[in-house]
Formats: C-alpha cells, sequence, structure tokens
C-alpha cells in the first residue's frame, strides 16, 4: 500500500492540486485548491485509488460489501472498487451506490441509487473531497434513512478544515487517503 499511497499523492499534487484563490461550495474562499476528477477521470488514477481502497477494506477487516457517496465525487471510484473486488486478490464482491442527493420524480423516486440493501447493510462511503462534511453528512443521512450501517467514511483528500471532526462528532469514522498536509509537505519537497 505505501507505493500505492506514493504514487496517490504524486498524482493528485501533480493533476488536481492548485495553489490558488479559489471559492468552494460551501461559500468559503481558500488559497488552494484540489480537483480529484482530473485524478478520478484517468485510467492510472481511478486504478490505483481503487485498489488503495480495496486494500484498504481488506486491512482494516471491513464487513461492508457495498460502497459509494455522493454524486460526483464517489461514483467512478465506486464504479472501478466494485469491478475489481470480484477479482484475486480481494475475492470480495462489493456493489455500488449513490446518493442523487434530491429524489427523482420519476420511476422510483429514490434518493439512493444501486441494489437495495438490506436493513442494518455495513457500508463505506466514500467522496473525493472532505472540506465541511456537508455532502458527506446528507449522503450518511439518506443510508441511515434506507437502514444501512455507516462501517467508515473514507475521502481521497481531507483538506483539514473541520469536516472530520463534524463528521465524527456525529459517531462515523472518518479517514483519508491524504491530507492537506500530506500535500503541503509534498509541495515542499517537490
Amino acid at each position: 500500500m505505501e507505493e500505492l499511497y506514493k504514487d496517490i499523492l504524486r498524482l493528485v499534487y501533480e493533476k488536481a492540486f492548485q495553489r490558488r484563490r479559489v471559492k468552494l461550495a460551501s461559500g468559503r474562499e481558500s488559497d488552494f485548491y484540489v480537483d480529484c476528477k482530473e485524478v478520478l477521470l484517468t485510467s492510472e488514477g481511478l486504478f490505483k485509488l481503487a485498489l488503495y481502497v480495496l486494500h484498504f477494506i481488506k486491512r482494516e477487516e471491513m464487513e461492508a460489501r457495498a460502497v459509494g457517496g455522493p454524486v460526483m465525487g464517489a461514483v467512478p471510484l465506486a464504479a472501478a472498487i466494485s469491478v475489481l473486488s470480484s477479482a484475486p486478490p480481494f475475492y470480495m464482491p462489493m456493489d455500488i451506490f449513490y446518493d442523487r442527493l434530491k429524489a427523482k420524480k420519476h420511476g422510483s423516486s429514490r434518493k439512493i441509487e444501486g441494489p437495495t440493501l438490506k436493513k442494518g447493510a455495513p457500508v463505506l462511503l466514500l467522496d473525493d473531497v472532505l472540506t465541511s462534511g456537508k455532502s458527506i453528512s446528507k449522503t450518511a443521512k439518506n443510508m441511515q434513512d434506507e437502514g444501512c450501517r455507516i462501517e467508515k467514511v473514507l475521502v481521497i483528500v481531507d483538506r483539514q478544515e473541520g469536516g472530520r471532526e463534524k463528521l465524527e462528532k456525529k459517531g462515523y469514522e472518518v479517514r483519508s487517503i491524504l491530507t492537506r498536509e500530506d500535500l503541503e509537505r509534498y509541495e515542499k519537497e517537490h
């Protein structure tokens, strides 16, 4: 996992990290921006992130057999994880789900799309970037309304702006692959 971590750090820094003033979705301003879609939507980045998450699930001995999160931040990664999950060395098929954030007004009118999960089913929530925790909190609530148990929350980058603490106060175990601190350390070293 250490080599995957190093590759992911390099990819996120080179493709997604930007040192500039930006207005975030929360309305706050920041002196840096991280657009993980620049990594998630590449073959190399998506493959390495999916492998990393599958090794994480195995190492943590997680029960979750479904992964997903808010549209758009979690969808590509959840799909890649699902594709690789049945193959060696994992042999642990993972279904995917995603939170529409607003129920569609036709068809099933569901907020959560994906195979119907059983009551109490443990799930791993994913997102690309954690700032305030607002979007992942909405998804967590929607999943709990469906009767699921949030086993862990995993994000690619934690901006270290209070989102983790807010989620942990709500009782969620939060992990990140990278943090703002990791990216800034990499920036200084390179």
